[in-house]
């Protein structure tokens, strides 16, 4: 396919899916705004991948399946948030921080989220259970019924994750 193939395809899909794509995602949140902004997300994820559907009956199938990870992506970010928000309320106004560290921890908050929801399963059970409730290996290691060594491999991994983020 060549690169003004593609993109004829790409103005075809918009041109014909864009009020369909707005107003499915208007039922789905609520509002006009956000889905406004998850169709215009939605476009350029389309764009970025460069994988367009060349039969026109497809589009809409390969459209939601992106906007259905798009609107996860909004209400987990949406939770974040909220949850950062909430524990800024304790701070002292004197020890909040300035607006651009607040989107920074935000943007990273949500990052970290990504990665450990890409983890398997019991890794993500096991780094939740050692730095949200303290437990200890041994602790983990019972409650998720596998040896220590396994909780000791699964901290690895998701510790691993974690600093893939963090450099990024």
């Amino acid at each position: 396919m060549t690169a003004g193939t593609a993109s004829d395809l790409l103005t075809d899909m918009v041109s014909q899916n864009h009020g369909w794509l707005v107003g499915w995602l208007r039922g789905k949140l609520g509002n006009a705004f956000d889905a406004a902004d998850v169709a215009q997300d939605t476009y350029v994820r389309v764009l970025v991948t460069g994988r367009v559907p060349e039969q026109a009956e497809q589009s809409r199938a390969y459209l939601v399946r992106i906007a259905k990870h798009l609107v996860v992506d909004l209400y987990r970010r949406r939770r974040l948030e909220h949850a950062y928000m909430e524990a800024l309320r304790h701070l002292p106004p004197a020890q909040l921080p300035s607006l651009e560290e607040r989107a920074i921890t935000l943007e990273t908050l949500c990052r970290l989220d990504a990665a450990l929801d890409r983890l398997p399963v019991r890794v993500r059970e096991a780094f939740l259970l050692s730095q949200f409730d303290g437990l200890t290996y041994s602790a983990i290691a019972q409650q998720l019924d596998v040896s220590v060594a396994s909780v000791r491999k699964y901290m690895l991994q998701a510790a691993q994750a974690c600093f893939a983020v963090m450099a990024a």
